[in-house]
């Protein structure tokens, strides 16, 4: 029997359960279910089904529970950023909790800066303004008398409250928090300024937690239903992202990150909070690490683009696509990806068209083309902020590192590398995954530190490395795209 841990990793579209078992020689992931996660609809707002998730979670733990060769050391549960359960003081949630794309945020940080400077909340926290954060969301909801937040004794994220559906435990743990824009960047706290600003007290929150602390064991309720034991859940890096930083595979810290998937997030390392004058005018974010790291990022609208296309092609597949891609012929569109018109369109293929044709270039007219015009917009925006994060990392950046599903796509990595002129190691696909299952087993003993952890993946999953080529083409479309975007 191997001990193993359980990872739950939740995306914006689609979950999964891993069990993930770290050895000497290296590491072994095994799917054991996945499930998709679908935005709900009504009453002109959008919501997550948390319901449904923790379904699929228990579902995954039954599984498991029935392997006679696996033996569950802990569970470990990261999720997508922003987005909150309120609890009444009964324990029980009062509403599905609201997607971070509903529109009832549009203009939130406008009304928000009307009380407190924009400046002041960003010397605090360091996060990048974005309507979606939690900041923006509960001053929303405050406003517009809300019943829920109303009613509120607590407020969980995503992966706080799917811990306390297993546990009964309610925490609030570092890097998730750090993306709702309430945590102080400098104490690492929650900033009782901000709070005070939504009507709100730390009492109002779960006990505040640090990757690799634990959170509680299994409900009596749980254990009946899986058939597993008092099984400890873990407080993981919460955040998704953070626990894709966590399982980058690199030998030096000198690299800039690229975690892509729904969201391209680029960023660095660093031991503290850049909060500066210039990070501020650039929108850049001071978001929670492992190991008392700050991931300064900058968040980039990634696959969304595709996916929202692909989901009105009947599901294409991506090989399909690329090779329609290849086919077509270069730089004829150009968008910024990060423009607000593709933020939640009703059609991204005509959103995407609506902008070339306003910006009086040529409209994309096959597929080939929209896909094109996506990922080599894209791989040049990845070369603006890439640019940006040289001049205010502390340290160099000698590799590009894009981990996630988007380090599958050779095309966009070896885009990305003519764009930015760097290499780009492409790889680990599952680095969610890895980093949430590499924080339980440095909790339970089963590891030293990050850094081995890191060196131990570069040498178990098979990376691939692409090189800078028609370097002088991509500079050439690199001056056009900044010429049309600003």
């Amino acid at each position: 029997m191997k001990q193993c841990f359980f990872a739950v990793d939740l995306g914006a579209t689609s979950g999964r359960t891993i069990l993930g078992t770290f050895t000497s020689n290296g590491l072994e992931l095994e799917e054991v279910n996945r499930f998709p996660n679908q935005l709900i609809e009504t009453g002109g707002h959008f919501y997550w089904d948390i319901y449904e998730l923790y379904r699929n979670i228990i579902d995954g733990l039954k599984r498991a529970a029935r392997r006679e060769d696996v033996e569950i050391t802990s569970i470990g549960i990261d999720t997508w950023g922003v987005d909150f359960v309120c609890v009444g003081k009964d324990g029980a949630f009062l509403r599905q909790p609201y997607a971070y794309r509903d529109p009832h945020t549009e203009g939130a940080p406008e009304a928000f800066f009307a009380r407190v400077p924009r400046s002041k909340v960003y010397e605090w926290t360091g996060i990048q303004v974005m309507n979606f954060n939690s900041l923006f969301q509960l001053d929303t909801l405050r406003r517009n008398e809300d019943s829920a937040l109303a009613a509120a004794d607590k407020i969980l994220f995503m992966p706080d409250a799917l811990s306390y559906m297993l546990t009964g435990e309610m925490v609030t743990e570092y890097t998730i928090a750090t993306t709702a824009q309430l945590v102080n960047a400098h104490t690492r706290k929650l900033e009782s300024s901000l709070l005070r600003e939504l009507g709100l007290t730390e009492a109002n929150f779960g006990r505040f937690v640090y990757p690799g602390e634990s959170v509680g064991v299994l409900t009596e309720e749980v254990q009946r239903i899986t058939g597993l034991g008092a099984i400890p859940v873990i407080a993981v890096a919460g955040h998704d992202t953070a626990s894709a930083v966590a399982a980058v595979p690199a030998m030096n810290r000198n690299f800039a990150y690229l975690s892509s998937g729904t969201w391209s997030l680029m960023g660095v390392e660093t031991d503290a909070p850049v909060i500066t004058k210039e990070t501020e005018e650039l929108n850049f974010t001071n978001e929670g690490g492992v190991d008392g790291t700050i991931r300064l990022l900058k968040n980039i609208c990634g696959m969304w683009l595709l996916e929202r296309c692909r989901a009105d092609w009947g599901e294409t597949s991506y090989p399909e696509l690329i090779a329609e891609a290849e086919a077509c012929e270069p730089f004829r569109s150009l968008i910024n990806p990060d423009d607000a018109l593709f933020a939640n369109p009703a059609d991204m293929e005509q959103a995407i068209k609506t902008y070339c044709a306003a910006r009086h270039q040529p409209v994309p007219e096959t597929r080939g083309q929209v896909v094109r015009c996506i990922f080599e917009s894209l791989a040049l925006r990845y070369r603006q902020v890439l640019e940006h994060l040289r001049n205010l990392s502390p340290r160099p950046v000698e590799a590009l590192h894009v981990i996630g599903g988007g380090s599958r796509n050779d095309l966009l990595n070896q885009w990305t590398a003519n764009a930015a002129g760097i290499s780009v190691i492409a790889g680990p696909s599952e680095a969610t995954a890895i980093g949430n299952v590499m924080i339980q087993a440095l909790t339970a003993g089963a590891a030293k530190d990050v850094t081995s952890m890191r060196q131990l993946i570069n040498r178990s999953i098979p990376l691939k490395t692409f090189q800078p080529q028609d370097t002088e083409v991509w500079n050439t479309a690199y001056l056009h795209f900044k010429q049309m975007t600003d």
